[in-house]
């Protein structure tokens, strides 16, 4: 399918592609401003997803990069979890074309919402000075209870995936926000990878507008994952619960 855009609309693609890799390197979620801006360019739901999935993987890969250049994201420590979300992802990916997703679209925002109070009244919901950095890789087991749901949930619907794993590998084991969100970036850009794969090869994928938007979304994220690393939680956590409260309102107002 050829496009025939504006300048202006090029430009209008470009900002929102920044600004939604610097939401996913932050908190998670730039999908909700990226896949609404392709949809209005009148392509099929599942070319959005799939053209998102292609510039997606251009910023989760930068923000993944930058948070493990300053040693807050150690790959090997997570084998397990790699394994575990690519095969959660591409059953998400594959049986989400055969699965009705009612279900799953009203029961989502009260799920973001639960999140956004808990991390509203916990206070060590992201962390606390107690925790430290693994020196080892935690059981293969464990990986695998949180990572393949997590990947599954991104192969088969998406929005939030990164809030998720933020704020589930933080409480669940037991180390430093920073290093929750370099995990977090590493798994979405396996699950966005996965699924741009099977995408790809059902010929659902722009790459113009997916190469496009990737570049921005890759800026976007290098600025988020930066400001991330030199603010620590006192950035994070108001970015973190203002996006998912933001995700929740969209996904609600979509759904209901």
């Amino acid at each position: 399918m050829e496009l025939l855009l504006e300048p202006s609309t090029w430009a209008i693609l470009a900002g929102i592609g920044l600004i939604a890799g610097f939401i996913d390197a932050v908190a998670g979620g730039g999908g909700l401003l990226s896949i609404p801006a392709l949809l209005t360019l009148g392509i099929s739901p599942h070319l959005a997803l799939g053209t998102n999935k292609l510039a997606a993987c251009f910023g989760s890969s930068m923000a993944a990069f930058t948070y493990y250049r300053q040693n807050l994201f150690s790959p090997t420590l997570w084998y397990q979890t790699f394994i575990a979300t690519f095969l959660g992802a591409v059953s998400g990916t594959f049986l989400v074309y055969y699965i009705d997703k009612e279900w799953l679209e009203k029961g989502l925002p009260l799920i973001i919402i639960a999140i956004a109070i808990y991390t509203l009244v916990k206070p060590n919901a992201m962390g606390c000075k107690d925790y430290v950095p693994l020196k080892k890789s935690a059981s293969g087991l464990k990986q695998w209870l949180l990572a393949f749901p997590l990947g599954f949930y991104d192969g088969f619907a998406g929005p939030g995936a990164g809030a998720f794993w933020t704020i589930s590998s933080t409480n669940y084991y037991r180390q430093p926000l920073l290093y929750s969100c370099g995990l977090a970036r590493a798994m979405t850009f396996v699950s966005n990878l996965t699924s741009l794969a099977i995408f790809f090869a059902l010929g659902q994928v722009n790459l113009i507008l997916g190469l496009s938007m990737g570049i921005c979304m890759m800026l976007g994220s290098f600025i988020g994952a930066r400001s991330a690393i030199k603010f620590g939680v006192q950035f994070i956590r108001p970015v973190f619960i203002i996006i998912v409260l933001i995700i929740a309102v969209k996904l609600a107002w979509s759904a209901w």
